[in-house]
């Protein structure tokens, strides 16, 4: 018998309809009843490509007894995480203040019947061994619990008064400190001091692929041509790409790596992490002309529209694991590939197993994930033909079909940027835009997210508001067409609107009032994101207030930018761009078009095009312009005598 989830629309909550535990959604009755009836409150939150909500799922939640004390004892709230952003941001809050560290998913947290949150754990196991409770598994920490509810534990109480006291506290930055071009040169020494020589990268295991570090770190390059930097950035990508966190079969990047080589990932692939890399990768390519980072930047556009799109929506992530294990869809047995090489006549099959480091041992749990060590030989074309078709007949993992605003828009950004090199992805990156306005900007009203056949609910946060605009203005520099810059500034006005609070933005100010984060976690932060939306707006509109704005925002944050810019990585680009000022190019529509190649290869990072009636080409600061040239090789060189 299924439980209250089977009418809720999130893909992660479907999962979870036939637990015999009997879960609510997050509503006002749940908690009606928690408190009318005394009872603890339990809220798991997590997403549907999470390996370790699916074990807690089957280690927990489909435990008759694990979930008989829930039922007599708790109000159950499952939450997904990408649907509620606001509702995991507060907890994840919770979860820190609680345990002095960051949290994960899954997340799971038990309130007083008065929904006062006194204990936060991740995954937590059936029985005592490696919870996060010290000796108490799952059934012993609820059975507790139950206990300490039904006592009216004073202790208990006490304790849940002083998290919510804690919570509710805003602090603010000790003090502003002048913006200074010479930030860069910190982040340098503190990228160094992460950097990995051995496999790149700016971590040791697990090895995230800090999209927005390398992002920095080349537009540091662009400016300053330091080779040093030139060795990290490239060096990181060419590891990340060589196969297992790349998947050199579908395309496209996984989550995050286990291990130092980028060898073996956690198998689920989403889309923000893509989207950001696809823009690393052509950035890369645009700066030092090497083909394999934009060949490897349209495999992952392409794998998102070949198997991660419908109708021109992008769907949110593919899970990891498939027939009940992780990596199961993704990984070879030596066997199966030699005998598929011999079978369409290649000569050397034992050879070229040896280059895709396939082995009867295997590199992964026996089974063999698709590596190369040096460059991918060009036969590989083919055979990654016949490796899909193994493929293909196997279960793909679960797909969340659930389409994001603000992660959509960051794909559809990288399109428009392919578009400067390949002109086929322009008609992509606008179709994908005018499906994502058309499915959630309703009646003026932007939306977070929904599946492509549902009517979105969830009214959209400063992510959703600042992704957007900056894709509308990707798609502005790219047409020319006015229609997007005046989307772009409408959703900015909105965020302005909504979210701004004296230099301080919030990510939500609905049920939960819950502050943005400034640094660059999971993905670049919505703060930076929207600092970058009004720089731009200023100097297309020529509005100083937007300027103003980002000013306000970033010295409100300058005194840890300052200090510590490697955790804002996005945001010292911005200072970067706000004291060095941007260029606008001016020519006829068709000149920029005719010239978008070159155009987009510029070497300032902080260049805007915009379409005039000049015939030649016109070079402008904020204030006035300062050169013309027909000649179009001319204007890198232009730009760099006037700074």
């Amino acid at each position: 018998m299924a439980n209250r989830l089977e009418k809720e629309d999130s893909p992660y909550l479907q999962q979870h309809k036939n637990n015999p535990v009997d879960w609510w959604p997050w509503c006002d009755e749940a908690f009606e009843k928690a408190q009318k009836e005394n009872k603890a409150i339990f809220i798991s939150i997590g997403y549907s490509s999470c390996h370790w909500c699916h074990v807690m799922e089957e280690k927990v939640f489909e435990n008759e007894e694990c979930a008989q004390i829930l039922n007599e004892n708790f109000i159950s709230i499952k939450v997904d995480r990408e649907e509620r952003p606001d509702i995991d941001k507060h907890y994840q809050e919770v979860y820190q203040l609680l345990n002095r560290r960051a949290g994960g998913w899954p997340t799971s947290i038990f309130c007083t019947p008065q929904n006062k949150p006194f204990f936060a754990g991740t995954y937590i196991p059936p029985e005592a061994h490696t919870g996060d409770v010290e000796g108490m598994g799952f059934k012993d920490l609820t059975s507790l619990i139950a206990q300490k509810i039904e006592e009216n534990d004073p202790k208990l109480y006490e304790n849940a008064d002083e998290v919510e006291n804690f919570i509710k506290h805003v602090e603010h930055p000790k003090e502003a400190t002048v913006l200074k071009a010479e930030f860069y040169l910190t982040f340098i020494n503190q990228a160094k001091s992460n950097f990995q020589p051995k496999y790149g990268g700016f971590s040791v295991e697990p090895k995230f692929p800090h999209a927005s570090t390398l992002k920095a770190l080349q537009v540091i390059d662009n400016l300053y041509d330091d080779k040093a930097i030139q060795a990290m950035i490239t060096h990181t990508l060419d590891e990340m790409k060589k196969g297992g966190m790349y998947d050199l079969v579908d395309g496209g990047f996984c989550r995050y790596s286990v291990d130092e080589k980028w060898l073996v990932p956690h198998f689920e692939k989403m889309l923000y992490d893509n989207a950001l890399l696809c823009s690393n990768y052509l950035e890369a390519y645009l700066a030092y002309k090497d083909e394999k980072y934009l060949h490897t930047a349209k495999e992952i556009a392409d794998f998102w529209f070949n198997h991660m799109s419908e109708e021109n929506l992008f769907y949110s992530a593919s899970d990891a694991d498939s027939e009940g294990e992780e990596g199961t869809y993704f990984t070879y047995t030596y066997e199966e590939v030699y005998d598929l090489l011999t079978q369409h006549g290649y000569d050397e099959p034992g050879a070229m197993c040896e280059k895709m480091n396939v082995t009867l041992q295997g590199n992964f749990e026996g089974k063999n994930i698709i590596r190369f060590d040096n460059e991918v030989p060009t036969w590989f074309a083919d055979v990654k033909k016949l490796l899909q078709s193994i493929r293909g007949k196997r279960a793909y993992p679960f797909i969340d079909r659930k389409v994001q605003t603000s992660w959509s828009a960051m794909m559809i950004y990288s399109l428009f940027q392919l578009s400067s090199v390949d002109g086929s992805y322009e008609t992509k990156a606008i179709e994908a835009l005018d499906a994502l306005l058309a499915k959630m900007f309703v009646n003026g009203t932007l939306y977070h997210t929904s599946l492509p056949e549902k009517t979105p609910k969830v009214e959209a946060f400063l992510e959703d508001y600042a992704f957007l605009a900056k894709a509308l203005l990707s798609a502005y520099k790219i047409t020319q067409d006015e229609y997007y810059l005046i989307q772009a500034q409408r959703m900015a006005n909105k965020a302005l609107e909504n979210f701004y609070e004296k230099g301080l933005w919030n990510f939500s100010v609905g049920e939960f009032k819950t502050k943005a984060e400034v640094t660059d976690n999971t993905y670049t932060s919505s703060v930076s994101i929207i600092v970058d939306v009004l720089l731009t707006l200023g100097m297309l509109l020529e509005d100083e207030k937007y300027t103003h704005f980002a000013f306000k925002t970033m010295e409100y944050n300058s005194y840890d930018l300052g200090r510590r810019p490697i955790y804002y990585p996005y945001m010292m680009i911005q200072a970067l761009r706000y004291i060095k000022g941007d260029r606008i190019v001016k020519s006829t529509l068709t000149n920029l078009k005719e010239n978008r190649s070159k155009l987009g290869a510029i070497s300032y990072p902080f260049t805007i095009l915009k379409s005039s009636d000049d015939k030649d080409f016109m070079i402008c600061g904020e204030k006035s312009c300062f050169a013309n040239t027909s000649d179009i090789d001319q204007i890198d060189e232009l730009i760099q005598k006037s700074l």
